[in-house]
């Protein structure tokens, strides 16, 4: 595979030093320019504040890059040629030599095939609503349940049918645990309403649970760990319901389906709550890298 891992990620990877993985979807195609470049950069520094090594990942020109210098940032932030790239779009995305950002399924298979642990990100994909009779489901799952990542997160995007999502993940054996909580974060809001089995409370604890799984061997499957956005920083909930109910209302009559579903509800939410719920999403993102970034430190401290 054509795989370009940077200086800094590779030296840090042989040294055995912390590295956390970044997407670039939501520098591509989350945020409006130019604030998405800033924000690429904020997050990036959080990982160094965190004592760890950032690597986000895209695909430029054909090669999968591991560790982008700046100006392979701004092109990922500013070129609106980029493509939205999940796992399965990655070879054909080599083979035509087309520039595209990575999504969670993609960024954690390229992350896992080079050696990194850690991956942190908004929220995941999952089990779309009215899965019965549209078998519609996040290639993020199934990708979950195959590569030995650590991946915090804010739990699922709120949109989708986040009990069924639970339950899936369950089925393909994927660890999920809360950080410093007992209910599985809601993605703009602090809860999901859905409780988990196991809580941790500290960077350390998730290590030691990192470690527990290198020791026990056997299959290979994720560790979700769910860290809710500040409750302070989340959605207003009611305002959240609402404006959910109506965007699914709207996608009904529009006959949205497929891949075109998530983005047109999260677009509609940003819109119709004014900006909020996406200030909540980045809220959540910034928390996900700070702890992913302290993980990453205290599992490669040991």
């Amino acid at each position: 595979m054509s795989t370009q891992v940077s200086e800094e990620v590779r030296e840090a990877l042989h040294e055995g030093r912390p590295v956390v993985a970044l997407e670039s979807t939501i520098i591509a195609h989350g945020l409006p320019r130019p604030r998405n470049l800033k924000v690429a950069q904020e997050l990036e520094d959080l990982v160094r504040e965190g004592g760890a090594v950032p690597a986000t990942i895209a695909v430029l020109d054909g090669v999968a890059r591991v560790g982008l210098d700046p100006a392979a940032l701004a092109r990922i932030a500013e070129d609106p040629s980029v493509r939205k790239l999940g796992q399965r779009d990655l070879a054909p995305a080599l083979a035509a030599g087309v520039s595209g950002a990575t999504t969670v399924s993609a960024t954690t298979w390229l992350a896992d095939a080079v050696g990194i642990r850690i991956f942190a990100t908004g929220g995941l994909g999952g089990v779309h609503r009215e899965w019965a009779e549209t078998q519609d489901e996040s290639a993020d799952l199934r990708l979950l349940a195959q590569v030995g990542v650590t991946v915090v997160c804010a739990g699922v995007k709120s949109i989708l049918d986040v009990p069924a999502t639970l339950q899936r993940l369950e089925t393909l054996g994927v660890t999920v645990v809360g950080y410093g909580t007992d209910m599985f974060p809601g993605f703009y809001l602090s809860s999901s309403g859905e409780g988990v089995d196991w809580t941790v409370r500290t960077p350390a604890g998730v290590a030691a649970l990192m470690r527990a799984q290198d020791e026990l061997g056997g299959p290979c499957a994720a560790l979700v760990v769910g860290n809710p956005v500040p409750r302070e920083r989340q959605l207003d909930p009611a305002l959240h319901d609402r404006v959910l109910a109506a965007g699914l209302a709207a996608a009904r009559e529009k006959s949205i389906t497929g891949q075109a579903v998530t983005p047109f509800l999260l677009e509609y939410l940003t819109v119709h709550t004014e900006g909020a719920s996406l200030e909540a999403n980045l809220a959540a993102v910034r928390g996900n890298v700070l702890l992913a970034a302290r993980v990453a430190a205290a599992y490669h401290g040991g």
